[in-house]
């Protein structure tokens, strides 16, 4: 973590990530292009998630989640700086030529070898099938179904443990503490992803939000009571409520939110732990 000398009240509680572990500085030019943030707004322009909005123009990184090129070998050329996502990424330069971003595992360098295939070594930013790979190894970017894509694992710092081999399935222990069955013949990298330090990272002041597209949060206890179920009253004053709610009257801590009918339940093995 990178610490500044307090010149300013923002300097003095800003604390960020050091980026001296990077390579580059400007990306490569054919994988990236611009695109629309939808700033919180559906397509008719109404507002569907709030405090989003505004922000830094970012250039989008395409990013490689599918890893169709099999068994031919790449080479690590950078790693880089994404704003669109938590971790970093690494452009890889395969041997027919071709580059690609990929998300960048912790630990890899320039001159780092991978591949992606069912043989693959069990190495750091290899990407073979789960069912080769050993108990007690930690993977990212797990796909769910073969040739799906990635889709678990995909945040700075987070790796999903392998448990068991049952079958066609395997056990994972994800991030979240859930145990959940995925099948086995699907594709997942080794290792963990980098920058997990992210989380750490003290954002200092209000306008660093507003670059960041992060619109500010007003309390729902300062409001009126036709604008939130917790507005009104004199001063500060409790809820008067049984329980939190949403500006929408819907319970808002507590509450299961996930749809019991949903057929993947039955790949669920333990639920994730709750935290206080």
């Amino acid at each position: 973590m990178k610490k500044y000398k307090p010149t300013s009240p923002g300097r003095r509680q800003g604390e960020i990530v050091d980026l001296s572990v990077l390579t580059r500085s400007e990306p490569h030019k054919a994988l990236t292009s611009g695109f629309w943030r939808a700033r919180g707004r559906n397509s008719f322009g109404r507002i569907t998630t709030r405090h989003k909005g505004g922000g830094v123009k970012r250039l989008f990184r395409q990013i490689d989640f599918i890893y169709d090129k099999r068994d031919i070998p790449a080479v690590v050329e950078s790693v880089e700086y994404d704003p669109n996502r938590s971790s970093f990424i690494a452009l890889l330069k395969y041997a027919d030529g071709e580059r690609r971003y990929v998300l960048a595992p912790q630990g890899v360098t320039i001159g780092s070898r991978c591949i992606t295939s069912e043989n693959a070594p069990i190495e750091l930013g290899s990407r073979t099938v789960l069912k080769r790979i050993p108990p007690g190894t930690f993977v990212y970017n797990v796909e769910l179904q073969k040739g799906q894509g990635a889709k678990f694992a995909r945040s700075a710092g987070s790796g999903a443990e392998v448990l068991a081999h049952d079958g066609p399935y395997s056990n994972l222990k994800l991030p979240s503490g859930e145990v959940r069955r995925v099948f086995s013949e699907g594709f997942a990298s080794i290792g963990v992803l980098s920058n997990p330090e992210h989380n750490l990272m003290t954002i200092g002041k209000a306008g660093r939000n507003r670059r960041l597209g992060i619109r500010p949060t007003v309390r729902g206890s300062v409001m009126n009571p036709r604008d939130h179920p917790h507005g009104g009253g004199e001063g500060r004053t409790q809820l008067g409520l049984r329980r939190p709610k949403t500006p929408w009257g819907k319970t808002a801590k507590g509450v299961k939110t996930r749809n019991r009918k949903k057929k993947s339940w039955k790949f669920i093995l333990s639920r994730r732990v709750k935290k206080s």
